[in-house]
């Protein structure tokens, strides 16, 4: 062995932290043959199968089987080749995990039934055709006959959920809500209601630009108002029920009266929906956007002090 130094089995197991065991293994596999045998028939290993025995256990954590892990240490096959090939199953594998994560976590918190789990689980296994096309379904059913008008083809592409290729738990579980959403047909009617009042012409009491400047409009005065402690039934709110009579009816072009104060109820009303926001925050979460504004709480002081006589 040209001065060689040789190693004994036991040798061997404490230099590299494996088992006399796992080493016997290796070399009935072939994969770290000993390099002699003692006269009495005790294997003996040279120094390069160390290293060897280091390259298999390290292939080993990386869950490589063992022919590919004797082919890469005989040379057959480039270790980069290997490590290329492994880390994409790795990626389908981790993908895998995360859906089933988001899965089991949603079941978890709310309590799911065994249907309840079925679906979501199908949901979470959606191609990214299949989630294509059910978000377009829902759209479909909420923009129909006004894709052609430019403000709602924007609209719509703004609110189509794109899970990105390698999702988070959170956006796998946030898309499962998020296409329950979508398939709840009273929901999709809500938000079709919503949008035929944003498409109504002029002529009918909409304005084009109405449905964003009801959104400023609450948020720049009632806001203010909610946050300085004013109660929406006092007299303190009459001011703000005020202001914002005036900015709905100069942009109907209308008096600011009953029926401005009734229009504005409509849509705050409409705009008040829960599931709405919740859509948007799942959204969000989906398609790695920062978490929108809730306007509930400044909606919900606004129709408390439009309704009261003694904000009005």
């Amino acid at each position: 062995m040209n001065g060689d130094t040789l190693h004994s089995i036991g040798d061997l197991a404490r230099r590299t932290g494996l088992t006399v065991k796992a080493i016997r293994f290796y070399a009935d596999c072939g994969i770290v043959p000993p390099t002699q045998r003692s006269p009495a028939g005790y294997r003996r290993y040279g120094t390069e199968a160390v290293a060897r025995l280091e390259l298999v256990r390290t292939l080993r954590d990386l869950g490589l089987d063992l022919p590919t892990i004797r082919r890469v240490v005989d040379q057959e096959l480039p270790l980069a080749e290997v490590a290329a090939a492994q880390a994409d199953a790795l990626a389908v594998q981790i993908r895998l995990l995360r859906r089933r994560h988001a899965v089991l976590t949603a079941v978890a918190r709310r309590g799911s039934t065994p249907e309840e789990m079925d679906l979501m689980h199908r949901l979470a296994q959606l191609t990214e055709d299949e989630r294509r096309r059910l978000a377009g379904d829902f759209l479909d059913a909420v923009f129909g006959g006004l894709h052609t008008d430019p403000r709602f083809a924007g609209i719509a592409r703004s609110l189509t959920p794109e899970l990105p290729e390698n999702p988070t738990a959170e956006q796998v579980e946030a898309w499962i809500e998020l296409a329950e959403l979508c398939q709840d047909v009273d929901f999709r009617a809500a938000v079709r209601r919503l949008v035929e009042r944003y498409a109504r012409p002029a002529s009918e009491g909409a304005h084009p630009g109405l449905r964003r400047h009801l959104v400023a409009a609450v948020r720049d005065l009632a806001g203010p108002a909610l946050a300085a402690g004013i109660g929406p039934a006092s007299a303190e709110a009459g001011p703000v029920v005020a202001a914002l009579l005036a900015e709905v009816a100069a942009t109907l072009g209308r008096p600011a009266g009953e029926e401005v104060r009734q229009h504005l109820l409509e849509e705050l009303e409409t705009a008040q929906d829960p599931r709405w926001e919740r859509y948007l925050r799942l959204l969000a979460v989906v398609n790695g956007w920062p978490a929108p504004e809730s306007l509930a709480p400044v909606l919900d002081w606004s129709l408390r002090a439009l309704r009261s006589p003694a904000a009005g």
